[in-house]
């Protein structure tokens, strides 16, 4: 009998070729099967596996990158979604701040998720699960602060929907066009409520402020849900994917985000910012509101980014839309003096948690306001980023320790 091999057949690796080839042992290799980053299948006439050599090369490469990022001493990932470049940030290689002045921040979520926008676009929560994250809400403590209830919200929605374990790039945009209005619905209410089905900035300003807003104030909260979709691996987004490589649902993705969100060097930077301008307003000068924040070494919030050389350009972007609101420009010449003041010492430009900050003064927002913007807003980065992981091999966040304890063996405690 003649054996006829095909070109598919000879391009096959048997597991001694596949470890040899990927310079790990042969026990190695049925553990990246086991862990979903090889696939393997039965030779023809064989009792052994056998290995895609495309599979194996495209490991191989993956591990050389992985390998020379972990030597740089940083952990480092690959995305399509954010460039960051000198003093601009681009979403998809276009320019991110013409993309929000240009579209609502629903059009620029549905666009950074699928490449398509679809102008008009309008994000709906489910009934049941509005319902179920309202009540959940509700049910907190009053001195519970925005992030609290975001993610009390988000998990009862995930536990709403008995379809969350569906990975699918249709399942989870499904997921993402409900979440976030869900998450606006579950908070209360704090001014009149808008018509339901309206742009989500329309929908989320009567839970930041009673104040009834004109037309120039809504779009500038829109401007800012666009302006901070998503800013590169910041980290909230780097919990994010690390949940997702682990292939937790979206909701859970989500949560995680939130949870970093909290910490006062990220979210809640702009209600520090917030309660800095109220005092500059209060005490007519920035000068002696700087000088105690100097005098009891602590950093003037609002200004200085660690990636920005000169202004944020989002910061940029919001203080020339709120000059188109009235009621604005006492806290925008508050922010400009907080700007100059420290400028006779140390070159720091404002940051977006200034401008933000300056957005929910004018607003008569309460100063966890900013920190609820940026959480709504940056939920759509964080499902895109969700959905590119997704993509990528499982678990491949897992960085090695460097252990520095006592060296082993050590007597038994």
């Amino acid at each position: 009998m003649v054996s006829i091999v095909t070109d598919q057949e000879a391009q096959r690796l048997t597991t001694r070729e596949a470890a040899e080839r990927l310079g790990v042992k042969p026990e190695t290799v049925y553990a990246y099967v086991s862990r979903g980053q090889l696939s393997s299948r039965r030779g023809p006439g064989s009792r052994g596996s056998t290995f895609d050599a495309k599979e194996v090369e495209a490991l191989v490469r993956r591990g050389r990158r992985e390998s020379s990022a972990a030597a740089g001493g940083e952990l480092s990932v690959r995305t399509r979604i954010t460039l960051i470049d000198k003093d601009k940030y681009f979403l998809r290689g276009v320019d991110a701040t013409e993309l929000a002045r240009t579209y609502s921040y629903e059009e620029v979520a549905e666009w950074l998720w699928t490449g398509v926008l679809r102008p008009g676009i309008r994000f709906t929560a489910p009934r049941e699960a509005a319902e179920a994250a309202r009540r959940a809400v509700d049910a907190l403590p009053a001195h519970c602060g925005p992030t609290d209830r975001l993610r009390v919200a988000a998990v009862a929605a995930a536990a709403a929907d008995p379809l969350r374990y569906d990975l699918s790039e249709a399942a989870v945009l499904s997921t993402a066009r409900t979440l976030i209005p869900t998450l606006v619905t579950a908070l209360p209410l704090v001014g009149t409520a808008h018509h339901g089905e309206g742009p989500l900035a329309t929908r989320l300003w009567p839970r930041l402020t009673a104040k009834t807003p004109d037309e120039a104030s809504l779009r500038v909260l829109d401007l800012a849900l666009g302006l901070l979709i998503d800013h590169d691996l910041a980290a909230s987004t780097l919990a994010v994917r690390v949940a997702a490589s682990a292939r937790a649902h979206p909701y859970a993705a989500v949560s995680a985000g939130l949870g970093v969100l909290e910490g006062p060097l990220h979210g809640a930077a702009s209600g520090l910012a917030h309660r800095m301008l109220a005092e500059v307003l209060e005490r007519g000068s920035a000068a002696p509101v700087v000088a105690d924040h100097l005098r009891t070494g602590r950093r003037v919030p609002g200004l200085g980014h660690r990636i920005y050389p000169g202004e944020d350009p989002r910061a940029q972007a919001l203080f020339t839309a709120l000059e188109e609101v009235e009621q604005a420009a006492p806290a925008l010449a508050a922010a400009r003096d907080v700007v100059a003041t420290t400028a006779r010492h140390t070159e720091l430009y404002a940051n977006v948690d200034l401008a933000l900050a300056a957005l929910t003064v004018a607003s008569a927002m309460p100063a966890e306001a900013g920190e609820t913007v940026f959480a709504v807003a940056r939920t759509a980065g964080w499902i895109a980023h969700t959905l590119e992981e997704y993509e990528e091999r499982p678990l491949r966040m897992r960085p090695s320790g460097q252990y520095t304890g006592p060296r082993p063996p050590q007597p038994l405690p």
